[in-house]
């Protein structure tokens, strides 16, 4: 197996990062199958489903300044991806608490939904670091929490999620179930949600002509176009997105 890249570095997905995002998902062995979007969707995206209609719709969230997720990066190339958010951001997911899991409409809670690690980088404590960036990235935008859904270690589906040791090790706690193999596990994030913020309103017009590109519906589809406010929750976030540090 491969040794983890020594200058890890990791960057917020936004307009000016979606052709690394694009990049990363339309190699070899990547979701380009769903972009990462089946928990975010319109009932109309999730209704045609294609992979156009949802790297679209995708692209759309992007270039509009919703929060995504991070991409890890080996030098300048991206090699990796976590999927963190603010719980407005994945309407589609819902939530069987058992001790109190997020409200959907709770944006102090940030989502984490999944990873995307090489096969080459499998095993090799890549996804620890990636969950270590996706935290401190949260914090940074001034979540008051962070909560995750992950499966047993001999689950044999939803292992995108994660495995549920390594959110233990990370200071992570059960507090309810999702489904049957899921559960739902927090970590809170104390300070973090005094933080100074900005409002950000979800659907502002695109500014990036290649993003812009990229999130135009396919023919035929009733997707909205970029620019367009699809009818999303307001969330909060601490103005810019920042790198977030793996250590």
């Amino acid at each position: 197996m491969a040794d983890l890249p020594a200058g890890l570095t990791f960057r917020a997905v936004d307009a000016s990062t979606w052709p690394d995002f694009e990049r990363l998902f339309s190699s070899r062995g990547a979701p380009h199958y769903c972009w990462c979007l089946p928990y975010r969707a319109t009932r109309d995206e999730m209704r045609q489903r294609d992979r156009a209609t949802l790297k679209a719709g995708m692209a759309r969230r992007i270039c509009q300044g919703e929060p995504v997720g991070l991409l890890a990066y080996d030098g300048d190339g991206p090699i990796g991806w976590c999927s963190i958010a603010p719980r407005p951001t994945f309407p589609r997911l819902r939530t069987s608490s058992v001790n109190g899991a997020a409200v959907v409409t709770d944006a102090s809670i940030w989502s984490l939904t999944c990873f995307f690690v090489p096969r080459r980088l499998r095993g090799r404590g890549f996804a620890s670091r990636l969950l270590n960036a996706a935290i401190n990235h949260a914090r940074s935008e001034g979540a008051a929490a962070v909560e995750a859904y992950p499966v047993d270690p001999e689950s044999p589906s939803y292992g995108y999620g994660g495995r549920r040791p390594m959110f233990a090790a990370a200071g992570f706690r059960d507090i309810g179930r999702l489904g049957k193999r899921r559960y739902v596990m927090r970590l809170d994030l104390p300070g973090a949600a005094n933080a100074p913020r900005t409002t950000l309103s979800v659907g502002a017009a695109c500014t990036s002509t290649r993003c812009q590109s990229a999130c135009s519906p396919p023919a035929g589809t009733t997707v909205p176009p970029c620019g367009s406010r699809p009818a999303r929750p307001t969330v909060s976030r601490i103005a810019g997105h920042r790198a977030a540090s793996g250590t």
